[in-house]
């Protein structure tokens, strides 16, 4: 069994009349990379000052390592902390910035040097010790801010949206850089971000936020393929919606009846409501599969005309009208063998088919 390093117990933090975190209870194990993810407001930020020691929460209690830590302040705890914007002392070379938490141990200077060595190495910045902050670009900056965080060895980093100051390119790299710097150190990372994408592919696993709610915590993979609410599968990438009407359930397969696309099959364990009642029927754009020759009516299967497409490099976005329904379906494609030029006529008839273990049930709905 895991080995829990951070327990978060029934956590409130209230300011005022607003309620940043409600109720928050859940546990990190130890040298687990840990995202919490939501949309500004959601909260995400001010539980990472609780755990860090900046905000005490209104109730509840925060242990780290077996030891309650709720009231302690930031210096007496086992944890270090990584800000938006690194914090780096335009004034001190790259050396003095990483060595700057060690100013107070009582290490030798050859003793010092070499710790600070190994976090150069460690962050692939050797011989860069002299260099000036403001000779640093900002993924070098970004990698001196972990080195002077990690130099402590806490049991717990914690990351404030580090990556967000830096352009697409070199964010995606520092994602890669990021997650072998943590899997190598073992360390127990807590990252906060916005970023759906960030989120996936640095995370063992993701607690999603909203509005002062952990709605859910999952790995990646179970938020993005199988999430539990609404927001959960609207907020973690693009999902089309359809309302439907359970019609029955057997052998681990619920049928269903939607105006929008006829008679439906989903797979799964248990259904979310009971006969004759409303669920959301959820379906990810690349599960849709789109057909151009003439196609029976039947179950997962529906006509539709050509709307607005996008190509984008890799992949192709279509958005595909459906009688009675005012939104468009939005279904992604492989750009395998070229650039589908050849099916992007406006207004042109296709159907639309899925899988029945390619979709999802929701109980809510709207």
């Amino acid at each position: 069994m895991s080995e829990v390093i951070i327990s978060i117990k029934n956590v409130v933090k209230d300011f005022g009349s607003v309620r940043a975190v409600n109720n928050a209870n859940f546990d990190v194990v130890k040298g687990e990379f840990f995202s919490l993810l939501g949309p500004s407001g959601c909260g995400k930020t001010t539980l990472l000052r609780i755990l860090a020691g900046f905000e005490v929460p209104t109730t509840g209690t925060i242990e780290i390592d077996g030891q309650d830590v709720t009231l302690n302040p930031p210096n007496h705890r086992p944890v270090n902390m990584v800000f938006q914007n690194y914090a780096i002392f335009p004034h001190l070379n790259v050396a003095s910035n990483i060595a700057f938490g060690m100013r107070k141990s009582e290490l030798s200077k050859v003793d010092l040097q070499e710790k600070i060595d190994q976090m150069l190495e460690l962050i692939k910045l050797p011989g860069y010790g002299d260099r000036k902050a403001d000779e640093l670009s900002g993924g070098q900056r970004q990698r001196v801010a972990l080195a002077r965080a990690l130099i402590k060895q806490p049991k717990v980093l914690l990351l404030d949206e580090p990556l967000g100051a830096l352009d697409k390119k070199l964010r995606e790299q520092m994602q890669i850089e990021l997650r072998q710097l943590q899997q190598h150190v073992g360390i127990t990372f807590v990252f906060v971000t916005h970023d759906q994408e960030e989120a996936l592919t640095l995370s063992d696993r993701i607690a999603v936020m909203s509005q002062g709610d952990v709605m859910e915590i999952s790995s990646p993979a179970d938020l993005y393929e199988n999430p539990q609410s609404r927001f959960v599968a609207d907020f973690i990438g693009t999902m089309n919606f359809f309302r439907c009407t359970l019609k029955d359930f057997s052998d681990g397969v619920a049928v269903g009846e939607s105006k929008e696309l006829g008679s439906v099959r989903i797979q799964c364990s248990e259904p979310v409501c009971a006969v004759n009642q409303d669920f959301t029927l959820a379906i990810r754009p690349e599960k849709l599969a789109l057909e151009f020759d003439s196609v029976e009516d039947s179950v997962n299967s529906v006509k539709g005309t050509m709307g607005p497409s996008a190509y984008l490099g890799d992949r192709s976005h279509f958005y595909i009208y459906l009688q009675g329904r005012e939104d468009p379906v939005s279904v992604a494609l492989q750009n395998l063998s070229g650039s589908l030029e050849h099916v992007r006529d406006t207004d042109r008839e296709v159907c639309l088919t899925w899988s029945d273990d390619n979709c999802v049930m929701l109980a809510d709905y709207e």
